[in-house]
């Protein structure tokens, strides 16, 4: 089992809180929220992504690099492709959060 996150913001290191900043700041960008929603239903390549989101392919690695360092996705070998996945449950569920949040309040 995890050991829960810090909560209190006494307790909150200024590295914990330069973390989750450079994870929000990697979710600002339109692109790459659509890329980690089409990945919530199905993993797939980056030609599967650009064409379901009628991007790129360059655009789409450059986002997907991005993401890959910020740990939000993960890709595995399948012969000549990478197939990119959620990297794992928690960001599944911040990104319905977030989707959540927004529905809920009448932004989108």
């Amino acid at each position: 089992m995890e050991p829960e996150p810090p909560t209190d913001p006494e307790t909150l290191t200024e590295a914990d809180a330069a973390a989750v900043a450079e994870v929000l700041q990697g979710l600002a960008s339109p692109a790459r929220i659509r890329i980690l929603a089409r990945l919530l239903h199905a993993p797939c390549s980056v030609g599967e992504l650009a064409e379901a989101l009628d991007l790129g392919q360059p655009t789409v690695s450059n986002h997907l690099r991005l993401l890959r360092h910020l740990d939000l996705v993960s890709g595995r070998r399948d012969g000549r492709s990478v197939i990119y996945e959620l990297h794992d449950a928690h960001v599944a569920a911040l990104l319905r959060q977030v989707l959540a949040h927004v529905h809920h309040g009448g932004r989108a």
